[in-house]
């Protein structure tokens, strides 16, 4: 009975060596490089399984939302050209002048500047004409101001009133363009149909007539720091050509 034994246990034993090399070769063994198993509760501290290399380049995100922006470059030359348009001459002074503007500030295009400094030019007559300083502190340079302020205080010690009517704008056109250190020059030849009366204390015309519309022609130049996020222009000059 022990020899039966002993004899069924070494069998036991030797099938299951051979069973175990069997498996050994099918299932290969470990070599401590297996990647191991997603875990989706993993905390920040844990490290998760990376990607395997490859061989082509990786594109780095942005760190965050406030990552800095690429540089910008300035206007290529079809587009300094396509914003000149009709504005200057190929080859002129003025449109030479324009180019180094555009160069200097890439955001500069004459169309949109014309339209601004035609809405300037209507509050400013009107803003004068009304006595409205605050309108035009907002829209003058300093000394253009002082000019402008000393002008009103006069017809208000005078007891004098104007009324104005700007009838329309029918030309503005940029004649002129400069850049001084950080600070850009534009000048605009203004041809306007303007109403314009001075009444004194009783209400009699003492200069202009309210019927009579009159073509009145300015030459104001604006100017701007183009190294400032302030996009306002200010008028810094003025010029009657009538």
């Amino acid at each position: 009975m022990s020899e039966a034994f002993d004899i069924y246990t070494l069998l036991f034993l030797v099938l299951a060596v051979v069973i175990f090399i069997r498996l050994r070769n099918v299932l290969g063994r470990r070599t401590g490089n297996e990647r191991q198993p997603f875990d989706p509760y993993t905390t920040p501290d844990q490290k998760r399984p990376q990607a395997p290399e490859t061989n082509e380049p990786v594109v780095a995100l942005p760190r965050g939302r406030f990552a800095p922006l690429p540089e910008a470059t300035g206007p290529s030359v079809e587009d300094i050209e396509a914003r000149l348009g009709s504005h200057a001459p190929k080859d002129s002074p003025l449109a030479r002048s324009l180019t180094q503007l555009m160069r200097a500030d890439p955001s500069f295009d004459p169309n949109q500047f014309l339209d601004g400094a035609k809405t300037a030019y209507e509050m400013i007559v009107m803003s004068f004409a009304e006595g409205d300083e605050a309108s035009l502190k907002q829209l003058l340079s300093a000394e253009v101001f002082e000019g402008f302020e000393s002008a009103i205080r006069e017809r208000e010690t005078r007891g004098e009133k104007v009324e104005s009517n700007l009838v329309g704008i029918n030309k503005a056109d940029i004649i002129e363009s400069d850049v001084k250190k950080n600070t850009a020059y534009v000048t605009v030849k203004f041809v306007s149909e303007l109403v314009s009366v001075t009444r004194d204390a009783e209400g009699e015309v003492v200069e202009g007539d309210p019927k009579k519309v009159r073509e009145v022609t300015d030459i104001w130049t604006f100017a701007r720091d183009i190294s400032s996020k302030n996009p306002n222009w200010k008028l810094v000059a003025t010029e009657s050509a009538n």
